[in-house]
């Protein structure tokens, strides 16, 4: 059976049970900080698990994409690890139950209806104490004691060990389906039921609480149970993994054997390629911090695979149309980002083909210690060569090998949990509802009304302080997260900022700094400015209006400067972030390249032609297959519900969103682009003021212009330009009698310098402070000297303002013996209190310290006698 084939078959069986099909969460949940990805098809569900908010439906059935990263090392060597995969999943939300879940799943995997395994094969497992579970499995399914096995909270409860261990919160017993191959292979696990049934609160005994309503959260991986009915003994074998690892071995030049040694590589390859075509797909492109950096990091430990079967190229991104291939069925969506997901990923590797030579230079001096010191590279500098510079540790090992080096494992597993345990990679996040989810359980959903109003009457229904409910605050200054009953303020999401303003009371005042959202609740989040809030009170929530207009002529903008892209770059321009403030847009789009000069002016025109057509901005609820259908966009990576907002304006933009907006496109004002810049691989960023900002903009611009006018003493601004080449030629007249003079000051002292030269055998090192030559001038005396001389080794040293410029240089003869300019640049940087690096031949640094030059030129030398001795 296909792999697509066993997708839809799952879903469309559990619609036959009334379950409701949910589209796949994004991968990066916006809304939940405890998880950088979606490791499960249960996250999107957490509100229903924790009963907060309205419940729509009681069942419902996914496949969900998901990434976890807290087995990376075993991707390629087991047969079922993976970064990215898809999880298939049933649920229920206080409606069927174990018994249902249980036949459910039997029916599924043995009707030959369905996939009809052999019940012979599959065997299953219940938690130790859970009497239903197993009395279901064998009494009912008629499955024999022996192959019904009990085990402890550490194998067969969720989260593991929860009962002794915690956390707290929703957690239950669990039971386990395995399938044993025909072949007498392992077992694989194929399917996980779990029956969150109890709230732990404490320590035990009798700290699992019955839930009032008990829920089912079920997974099966989809390549697992594909390799199962394809017949085959690794996911990585399956009809849509096996022609990516081909592929990639096609490009790097190697074929692809499952049982060789290019087996492994090539699998990582492919694994994480899809994991990070997923991730950029949805716009989260390489980065320094969290989701960010794990997709750099993935790409980078795919690309050193490549790098060590030879191929010292980009390549990755050349193998990004397959993946879009053989995902094209579930997975349209991502012809639509084909290119960018390209571009990103070929600029990423460029960038990463650059810092390689880093971290090679990084490895010789781990080694160069090591071998002085046992031969045994520590692991904790291993582990950091590791997550910083992306060396995959194969690539460290080869390396070592050469330098028959030793690595220090258990150091490197020590520093390798304690980054997994600061960072929380691979954490599944926890189900515990805090202060805001009590808030909304017992009070419901706020009513948001600020598309229609700016000032309303409302009712406190819950104040926080420090983590914590309270009744009331009297304590002027305390800062308080505030939820109404109903409210006119936005609260921050879909790139728009939160709004400002007040709420008054009989007796007191509040200020809204800002306000956020939190599931079906509004936050206001501010501080006391007189009097006392109560939990009940009546009260008048006033937005700030003039900001609230700024917003809207942003956001507005915003959809017209999207429009503008597709005109001028083209389609694949899209939308990759945007931040939307009082007359300040940040927008983040697709893009391989700088926008040029003439294309910045051609989007600012097309933006400022719409405003002065003064269309108007409609807005329209509908079904989101009715929106797609009528040509909206969506923002790839942005989770919508069923029925979405659609804003248009005119015939030429319509999106998506749930931001506030003007009337009629004419309001924006003027619109002034004054940033373009790269903000990560694929991705520009454009920065505009709209409105009286613009328009402030212009007027500082012209200002500004006048007075380079003056100073450059021309009588009008439109001479600037002429003036301004005429001061660059004289300029350039000028540096060119400069080089003339440096160039005979430089050669009145080469005879000099070599006659002072130290002898080391046939060698002659140069070491000197020069005060009246910058480096080019540092340039110059260094390369005449090693033309000059026989067998060179250069280090000078000047001071330019203020700070030391150090520069090295050796003859191509000495470099062939060893001798290297970049260590010796490196030691007389340290002591200057600096750093630099460079080839063998010429090397630069820097240095703060102009008082330790005569220390810092002596190690330069104590450096090449070593290398000379």
């Amino acid at each position: 059976m296909k792999t697509d084939e066993l997708r839809e078959k799952y879903l469309s069986f559990f619609e036959t049970k009334g379950c409701v099909r949910r589209p796949s969460d994004v991968l990066v949940p916006r809304e939940d900080k405890t998880v950088l990805f979606t490791p499960a098809g249960m996250n999107q569900f957490k509100n229903q698990f924790l009963g907060v908010g309205p419940i729509e439906f009681t069942r419902a059935t996914t496949c969900q994409k998901c990434i976890r990263t807290g087995d990376i090392g075993n991707v390629g060597v087991t047969a079922y690890h993976h970064t990215f995969f898809e999880m298939l999943g049933n649920f229920s939300f206080g409606d069927y139950f174990k018994k249902e879940a249980i036949h459910w799943a039997w029916e599924f995997l043995t009707d030959k209806s369905w996939l009809g395994l052999d019940p012979e094969r599959l065997t299953v497992t219940v938690y130790l104490d859970d009497d239903e579970a197993y009395n279901i499995w064998h009494d009912e399914i008629k499955l024999p004691a022996d192959r019904v096995r009990r085990d402890d909270e550490h194998e067969n409860f969720w989260p593991a060990g929860a009962p002794s261990q915690g956390p707290d919160g929703v957690c239950g017993p669990c039971s386990e389906i395995y399938y044993h191959p025909a072949s007498g292979g392992k077992e694989v696990e194929i399917w996980n039921l779990v029956f969150t049934q109890f709230n732990r609160v404490g320590n035990p005994p009798d700290n699992l609480r019955p839930l009032p309503k008990k829920n089912i959260d079920t997974g099966m991986g989809l390549e697992r149970c594909a390799a199962v009915l394809q017949g085959v003994e690794s996911n990585f074998e399956i009809d849509i993994i096996r022609p990516l690892c081909e592929a990639a071995g096609d490009v790097v030049g190697v074929k692809y054997d499952f049982s060789g040694k290019q087996g492994r590589p090539l699998r990582r390859i492919a694994d994480h390629l899809r994991a990070c075509t997923f991730a950029i797909h949805e716009g989260i492109s390489p980065g320094s911090k969290d989701a960010p950096y794990i997709i750099r990091l993935l790409l980078r430990r795919a690309f050193l695979e490549g790098y060590l079967l030879g191929h010292k190229e980009p390549f990755l991104y050349e193998l990004v149309p397959a993946v879009r291939d053989i995902m094209a069925v579930p997975y349209p969506e991502l012809s639509q980002t084909l290119q960018s997901v390209t571009e990103t990923i070929r600029e990423e590797e460029e960038h990463f083909l650059g810092t390689i030579e880093r971290g090679l230079s990084k490895f010789e001096k781990l080694a160069e210690r090591a071998q002085s010191s046992g031969g045994v590279l520590p692991g904790k500098e291993v582990f950091d060569l590791h997550q910083t510079d992306g060396f995959i540790l194969d690539l460290t090992r080869a390396l070592a090998d050469d330098h028959k080096l030793k690595i220090d494992m258990d150091g490197f597993r020590r520093a390798e949990e304690e980054h997994k345990r600061k960072s929380g990679v691979g954490s599944w996040g926890v189900m515990a509802a805090g202060p805001l989810d009590a808030i909304q359980k017992d009070s419901g959903e706020t009513e948001f009304l600020a598309y229609e109003r700016t000032s309303i009457e409302a009712k406190v229904v819950g104040l926080v302080v420090d983590g914590k409910r309270v009744d009331e605050v009297n304590t002027e200054g305390t800062t308080v997260d505030l939820v109404l009953d109903r409210t006119p303020f936005y609260g921050e999401s879909g790139g728009q900022v939160g709004d400002t303003g007040s709420i008054r009371g009989a007796s007191g005042e509040f200020e809204v700094l800002d306000t956020q959202k939190h599931t079906g609740l509004i936050v206001h989040r501010g501080h006391l400015v007189s009097g006392t809030i109560k939990v009940g009170d009546t009260v008048l929530a006033t937005v700030q209006g003039t900001r609230r207009a700024g917003i809207r002529r942003a956001h507005s903008a915003t959809h017209l400067l999207h429009h503008a892209l597709h005109r001028v770059l083209g389609e694949h321009a899209m939308q990759r972030g945007s931040k939307v403030e009082d007359d300040v847009l940040r927008f983040d789009f697709s893009h391989g390249a700088a926008v040029q000069p003439g294309e910045i002016l051609r989007i600012e025109d097309i933006i400022n032609e719409r405003i002065a057509e003064g269309a108007t901005v409609s807005i329209a609820y509908m079904d989101i297959k009715q929106a797609k259908e009528e040509g909206a966009t969506a923002l790839f990576g942005e989770k919508y519900p069923d029925k979405v907002r659609v804003v248009s304006m005119g015939d030429y933009s319509k999106e998506l969103c749930g931001g506030t907006h003007l009337d009629n496109t004419g309001q924006v004002g003027l619109c002034k682009i004054i940033n373009e810049e790269n903000v990560a691989a694929g991705v520009r960023r454009i920065v505009a003021y709209t409105g009286k900002r613009a328009l402030e903009q212009v007027r500082d611009n012209e200002s500004l212009l006048k007075e380079v006018a003056t100073a450059l003493k021309t009588p009008q601004a439109q001479d600037v330009p002429r003036r301004v080449q005429q001061l660059q030629d004289e300029l350039k007249q000028l540096k060119q009698e400069l080089a003339k003079f440096t160039k005979a000051s430089v050669a009145d002292r080469v005879d000099a310098f070599l006659s002072e030269a130290e002898h080391v055998g046939e060698a002659q090192i140069i070491c000197k402070q020069v005060d009246d030559l910058d480096r080019e001038g540092l340039r110059e005396l260094a390369d005449q000297l090693r033309t000059k001389g026989k067998s060179v080794a250069v280090l000078l040293a000047t001071v330019i303002d203020g700070k030391v410029a150090l520069l090295a240089a050796v003859s191509k003869d000495l470099v062939k013996r060893g001798v290297k300019a970049g260590d010796c640049v490196r030691e007389a940087a340290k002591i200057v209190g600096g750093g630099g690096g460079g080839r063998p031949d010429l090397a630069e640094a820097g240095g703060k310290d102009a008082s330790k030059i005569d220390e810092a030129l002596s190690n330069g030398a104590d450096v090449y006698r070593s290398a000379l001795s």
